[in-house]
Parts: structure tokens; C-alpha cells; sequence
């Protein structure tokens, strides 16, 4: 299978080229120098001149708090980006993944969401990926995966900050009423791969499984690291930042289940593996 992947020098675009490649795939990963998401012309070159099964699309604007002070610029990447990939798969009839997020949903209860439940952003990065997925929803075959809380080797995470302070910090502060599940891309990426290879569309909802606030997070970080940080749980409100953060972010998974394909495993157990990979 020939697939093609954007934002391939993210963190979980990196991860999805190897996973591929593994498995004996052709992988074309492209990040903005090879294919601008938001010029259509450069799209429709790359995409049909790769002539792909499929495209996994992880390419996004990602900064959500700077996404506040940047709508337009965040909207022609998440929303706009994802139209025009969108339109190009259609044409050539092949597969669409679209990497989504939790944060298309106004993040209020303690239920998990659903891969079906109304879609109500918080913020201007939620807003504009919920605009992609309904770019990706004019097609047939596409898959929708929501992830949330993501780290791997590339790129900055929660983790690599949360070790970098505890190297000059004895004390941290950290929120305590958010919860969530962190999400490790190299699991994740075994299992978008396992899916692209099938014609089970439709939304999905892909964490590692257990929940945690990031205030339990970050103490189990400098626990596994072996560091000793002592980690003070602070509200939301105590720690203001400029986009409005999702309180709950615990995610249904059961449509994996009926659809055949295997859950990621425990947060822990891939924070372990993950800290090992970075030398600890």
C-alpha cells in the first residue's frame, strides 16, 4: 500500500512514516516544504503525482493558545489545509485519515465523549479542526481519529517540559481538573496503520488507556524518571492561560472494540517505554 503522510517532521507524523515503512508500506511523508497545505495548486501536484492508496494527515496548527491570536492563519491550516486535501483525495477516490482532537467538543461533564456526540468547541484550534472534519465528512472514505494529550521523540510535549523544570526546579505547579489520557504516537501509530489497511470508516476516539489529571501526569513522570520534584496541584483558574482549556477530556474507545481493531495500552506503561527511549 502506498500512503502518503503530511507533517511528517511532527511528532506523530515521524512515527506513522516508521510504522509504515516496517510494515513493508510505501510511505511519502511531506511536511510544508515539500507540500503547503494551505496552497491548493501544491497540493493537488504532490498528492497526484504520489498517486497514493491513502493519506494519513497529521499536519496542523497546533500552538492553541497562539491559535487565539492567529484565527486566520490557524483556520487556513486546520480548516482550509484540510479542504484541500480533502478535495484531492475525492478526486483520485483513495482513503483519508484526519488526526483530530478532543477539543472539538466544550469539554464540560464527567462522561467520555463519543466519536457521534455534538461537536461544540472551546477555543479557536478546536473551532478550526472541527471545520476540518466537516471538510472530511463530505467524503466516503475517511476516517476521523481524536487523539488528545500526545507525545513522541519529535517535537516538544508536556513530558519533555515537565523533565526540562524538574532539571532547575525542586517545586512545580501543575492543574489538577483536567482529565484526560496521554497519548504515546508510537502506539498510535501502529494502530492508524492497522486501520488505513481497512475500510472500517468512520470517527474514531484513540488514547492510551487509564486517565489522569496533569497534575497525576507530571507526578508519575518524575516518578518513573526518578527525579525529585515535588508537584503542587493548582485549579484551572489559577493558572490562566489564553485559550480556554477542555475540564474533561475522557474519550469513549468502545468503537475500536466493535470495529475489530486493538486498543493502545496503559499511560503508564507507554510513559515507561517512552522515558527509556529518551535515556532515562
Amino acid at each position: 500500500m502506498k500512503v502518503l503522510v503530511t507533517g511528517v517532521k511532527g511528532q506523530l507524523g515521524h512515527d506513522v512514516v516508521n510504522e509504515l515503512e516496517k510494515r513493508g508500506h510505501t510511505a511519502i511523508g511531506v511536511d510544508i516544504d515539500e507540500m503547503d497545505i494551505t496552497d491548493a495548486a501544491s497540493v493537488e501536484r504532490v498528492i497526484k503525482d504520489a498517486a497514493p492508496d491513502a493519506v494519513i494527515h497529521c499536519a496542523a496548527y497546533t500552538a492553541v493558545d497562539a491559535a487565539e491570536d492567529n484565527e486566520d492563519l490557524c483556520r487556513r491550516v486546520n480548516a482550509g489545509g484540510t479542504a484541500n486535501i480533502a478535495r484531492v483525495c475525492k478526486e483520485l477516490d483513495c482513503k483519508l485519515m484526519y488526526i483530530s482532537t478532543d477539543y472539538v467538543f466544550n469539554g464540560q461533564g464527567a462522561r467520555p465523549w463519543e466519536p457521534d456526540d455534538e461537536r461544540q468547541p472551546l477555543n479557536v484550534y478546536g473551532q478550526t479542526k472541527y471545520e476540518g472534519e466537516l471538510a472530511v465528512e463530505e467524503l466516503t472514505k475517511y476516517f476521523i481519529v481524536r487523539i488528545a494529550w500526545v507525545f513522541g521523540v519529535n517535537g516538544k510535549n508536556f513530558i519533555k517540559t515537565m523533565l526540562n523544570l524538574g532539571k532547575t526546579r525542586d517545586t512545580l505547579t501543575v492543574v489538577c481538573d483536567q482529565i484526560g489520557s496521554p497519548t504515546y504516537t508510537y502506539d498510535l501509530a501502529r494502530l492508524l496503520v492497522d486501520m488505513i489497511g481497512t475500510d472500517r470508516y468512520g470517527r474514531y476516539h484513540a488514547t492510551n488507556e487509564g486517565l489522569c489529571s496533569w497534575h497525576e501526569f507530571a507526578v508519575e513522570i518524575f516518578r518513573q524518571a526518578g527525579m525529585n520534584v515535588n508537584v503542587v496541584p493548582v485549579t484551572s483558574d489559577q493558572y490562566p492561560a489564553k485559550a480556554k482549556r477542555p475540564a474533561n477530556s475522557r474519550m469513549d474507545k468502545s468503537k475500536l472494540d466493535a470495529a475489530g481493531f486493538e486498543r493502545l495500552p496503559l499511560w503508564q506503561d507507554a510513559l515507561g517505554r517512552y522515558l527509556k527511549e529518551l535515556g532515562y
